[in-house]
């Protein structure tokens, strides 16, 4: 099972992913985790990445999808994965596709959970909270002017993948500002479509590519009614009726015949009498 997990800072992505993970015991991949892993195993790709870093430079789209092309092949990904972070923009996103293809492989689902970017504040404030409630390490970044800073990249940056991603027909919207259950539930029936279990987007591109003689048989239907309509009516109707009338008449002819030489020898019977 292959994943993609769209939404803004605060969306509940990371509960999702998390849950997913423990599910279907496939892995969550991170492009920050990736990065710092090339770096850290001193890979190729990974090396060409530190020297980027070490100029205070961001990581071209080439690189960071070698990376994630790398991490994917290794064992844990085998069953399938969550990308986290990753694509953050279009390009990115076309770039990926191109990967995947060379790979043979294709994602089950692409699921974006829709939120109210204004209710967003309260819903860090109130997770702020109860991480500190549990005696957990607050994230660096969960406060009111970092997420107002993630929130606008990612609506500059990020939010046109659910338009380039809808426009392929491997989009799924979600409530994101339901209850995490909710949500939970939302996600598992949306997996549990044919089309996201096994092949995703390239069987719905097939069974696309099916429906389409079928879209056709209308207008064939539409076609065949016309042309039945253009034969006359009357000619269809009136054989049926000739044969009655015609049937009609002959009875009335032969009963006629059989009646008038009666009256005949009645007639000759009564003359031969007088």
């Amino acid at each position: 099972m292959r994943l993609i997990l769209l939404g803004p800072p605060g969306a509940g992505k990371g509960t999702q992913a998390q849950r997913l993970v423990n599910k279907h015991r496939i892995v969550q991949l991170s492009t920050g985790d990736m990065l710092r892993a090339a770096v850290k195993a001193g890979t190729p790709i990974g090396l060409k990445a530190k020297d980027v870093m070490d100029r205070g430079e961001l990581v071209p789209d080439d690189i960071v999808v070698g990376i994630v092309a790398d991490r994917i092949d290794e064992p844990d990904a085998k069953k399938g994965f969550i990308l986290d972070g990753f694509p953050r923009t279009v390009p990115q996103a076309e770039a990926l596709a191109r990967m995947l293809k060379d790979k043979g492989l294709t994602l089950n689902a692409v699921i974006e959970l829709k939120v109210d970017s204004a209710m967003l504040l309260d819903r860090i404030e109130k997770r702020v909270k109860e991480t500190a409630a549990r005696g957990e390490p607050v994230r660096a970044d969960d406060n009111p002017e970092t997420l107002k800073k993630r929130v606008l990249a990612y609506y500059e940056q990020t939010a046109p993948l659910a338009t380039y991603y809808a426009e392929k027909g491997e989009l799924s919207s979600l409530d994101g500002m339901a209850s995490i259950a909710d949500v939970a539930a939302a996600i598992d029936r949306t997996l549990a479509k044919p089309n996201n279990r096994s092949k995703g987007h390239k069987t719905r591109r097939k069974s696309a590519q099916k429906r389409v003689p079928k879209a056709r048989r209308p207008a064939k239907a539409a076609l065949t009614k016309a042309r039945t309509k253009i034969k006359p009516k009357a000619k269809t109707k009136a054989k049926p009726k000739a044969k009655r009338k015609a049937a009609k008449k002959a009875v009335k002819s032969v009963s006629a015949r059989r009646k008038k030489p009666a009256r005949r020898v009645v007639a000759k019977k009564r003359s031969g009498r007088r």
